[in-house]
């Protein structure tokens, strides 16, 4: 940063406040902080972006009852490749369109689950590899 000449530092410093804007050797500090603060900021702007699209995602797909999570991961194994960006666009501005999507990749996400957290049926408990769908209160019925 040392090797900036005087009229840069200055031009960079412009707008700032008390001798930051006019005394090179406070200047060329303030000016070299400032720039570092935009490096970083720039990053930081990627990470906000991204959350506010992931916030605006999962507004879109609660509204048609599927978490943001599920939706995700349904999206992937339909293999449709929009990203976050787009996705959020099309919540926000196109419903109709979010709608279609969800309603795309929701028979995916309700299908027919493989854990026992997720089912609680006693075939799953016993180790059946496919267990037959019946719940518990069909299970006493048939046993009754």
């Amino acid at each position: 940063m040392s090797g900036m000449n005087k009229s840069l530092v200055y031009k960079f410093a412009k707008g700032f406040r008390g001798r930051a804007k006019n005394c090179h050797r406070i200047a060329r500090n303030r000016v070299e902080k400032s720039l570092q603060h935009a490096y970083k900021g720039r990053k930081l702007k990627k990470r906000d972006n991204r959350e506010v699209w992931i916030q605006k995602i999962n507004a879109g797909a609660r509204q048609h009852g599927v978490p943001y999570n599920r939706f995700i991961c349904a999206l992937k194994e339909s293999s449709i490749g929009l990203n976050r960006k787009m996705l959020a666009e099309l919540a926000e501005n196109e419903p109709y369109s979010f709608k279609s999507l969800v309603m795309e990749v929701k028979p995916t996400e309700a299908a027919e689950p493989t854990r026992l957290r997720d089912v609680g049926y006693i075939g799953m408990r016993l180790g059946v590899p496919n267990p037959s769908i019946t719940t518990k209160k069909e299970q006493e019925m048939k046993n009754n």
